[in-house]
């Protein structure tokens, strides 16, 4: 197998689904543009350019309120399952597993091997923060993409509230509106009913062949166990 054909293996799952967030990126650019002027007919104004579109906070709104919500479900999942558990869930760990850990089951410290990530191995403040780093970049994504949630939500709503020829409002009242909160909300309840679902549903049903699901033959009790 050539170099290229292992490249496209070995890194299939992130090129496909990262394919894929493309695709739904620019379908959701043509849809909410076509949208964004059906508006703009309905209330008399001028028709804009998909460009125009694209670099508009509505455009931004509609991005960010969706990521913000995906990392955070991540950020929790990944830091709630250091300390809960549910038994028979292959998206849980072992039941007598709940915590940190020890250094050698982590290998860390003393423990760690020639082929550690480099931090791993020392006892300093590196090893704090690299054992936590993943969970600590997807909060800190999520806090990011919220912030640019509320900016351009809060830009989005004052262009709204012109057409009304209604006054526009500051940043910080924004963020006590329904607009916002409603943004917010209604993203954060299906990620968490989606996390919930995920968890339960693994305990009793099977995918055969992927690492999600318990083996087809595996005992519902078994907890921590991927196929």
């Amino acid at each position: 197998m050539s170099r290229r054909h292992r490249f496209w293996r070995d890194n299939s799952l992130t090129l496909a689904f990262g394919t894929a967030f493309l695709l739904a990126l620019a379908g959701q650019a043509f849809a909410g543009h076509a949208e964004f002027n059906e508006q703009l007919t309905v209330d008399g104004l001028q028709r804009i350019g998909l460009g125009e579109y694209l670099m508009s906070s509505d455009f931004a709104v509609d991005v960010t309120e969706n990521w913000q919500s995906e990392f955070l479900q991540f950020f929790l999942f990944i830091f709630g399952t250091v300390w809960l558990v549910q038994r028979g869930s292959p998206e849980s760990k072992e039941v007598h597993k709940a915590g940190t850990e020890s250094d050698r089951e982590q290998r860390v410290g003393d423990h760690a091997g020639d082929d550690s990530p480099r931090w791993a191995g020392t006892k300093d403040w590196r090893q704090t923060v690299y054992s936590r780093s993943l969970g600590l970049l997807m909060g800190g994504i999520f806090l990011l993409s919220w912030l640019a949630q509320s900016i351009t939500g809060v830009a989005a709503h004052n262009e709204q509230q012109l057409r009304e020829l209604q006054d526009p409002v500051e940043w910080r009242a924004y963020l006590a509106t329904p607009d916002f909160w409603n943004r917010t909300l209604q993203n954060w309840q299906s990620e968490l009913l989606a996390v919930a679902a995920m968890v339960i549903l693994s305990v009793y049903l099977r995918q055969r062949g992927s690492p999600e699901s318990k083996p087809v033959g595996t005992a519902h009790r078994s907890t921590g166990v991927e196929g």
